[in-house]
């Protein structure tokens, strides 16, 4: 399962940074905070949440998008089940995936199921009121083959000056492929050819404010 295992340094608050692209996993700030301001509210969750809405995401990570969504998900009470599909080329182990989600404790029962899964190295785990799909390889590849639509995205890859290939017009183009009616997208970059690209894929793309230190980020409707 695990092709290219992500290799992380620990710096200051045991923020987990990737050797490979040398960028941290979260905000150094506040991760859970971010994910909330950013994937959360930029994709007007929770109050879109219904049965059977699904989540796709670009770059899982150390699971904390898909954790602070499973959380407001049960909150929130909508019933049923989410669906969260996610695509990562460096899968983060399981071990590592733990030790940084300690630093969450409000996630610490969630993270706890997230990781005994994760160990059992398959790629589609079910829990009670969710459904979780991680899909490792190259995104350019396995996004455009995928056989489903999100309502809502989470483009998460590394910065867009370290990791491009996450941000791409042809992964936008499938990203908006595979988009449900309506559906959105959301990103801590407000990079100007990423903006371009979602335009130009069909997206009605905006300007917000970021998160800590970042002024804006970019929240997008499928027109």
């Amino acid at each position: 399962m695990q092709d290219q295992q992500a290799e992380l340094e620990w710096r200051e608050d045991a923020v987990p940074v990737s050797l490979h692209f040398d960028d941290p996993y979260f905000s150094l700030e506040n991760g859970l905070a971010e994910t909330e301001h950013v994937f959360l509210a930029g994709n007007d969750l929770p109050a879109r949440f219904r049965d059977g809405f699904h989540v796709g995401e670009l770059g899982f990570g150390t699971g904390l998008n898909f954790l602070a969504t499973w959380a407001a998900w049960r909150a929130f009470g909508a019933g049923g089940t989410l669906h969260f599909t996610s695509f990562e080329a460096f899968p983060v182990s399981p071990p590592d995936m733990g030790t940084a989600l300690a630093a969450f404790p409000a996630l610490s029962g969630l993270a706890t199921q997230l990781v005994n899964a994760m160990q059992k190295g398959v790629g589609v785990c079910t829990f009670e009121d969710v459904h979780l799909t991680l899909i490792l390889g190259d995104a350019r590849q396995t996004v455009p083959s995928w056989g489903e639509r999100a309502d809502a995205w989470y483009l998460d890859g590394f910065s867009p000056a370290k990791n491009p290939e996450l941000w791409g017009r042809d992964l936008l183009q499938a990203v908006a492929a595979h988009t449900a009616q309506g559906g959105t997208a959301a990103t801590y970059t407000a990079a100007g050819f990423v903006r371009r690209g979602l335009q130009d894929a069909g997206f009605h793309v905006t300007r917000a404010p970021g998160f800590g230190r970042k002024r804006h980020m970019t929240h997008a409707v499928l027109a």
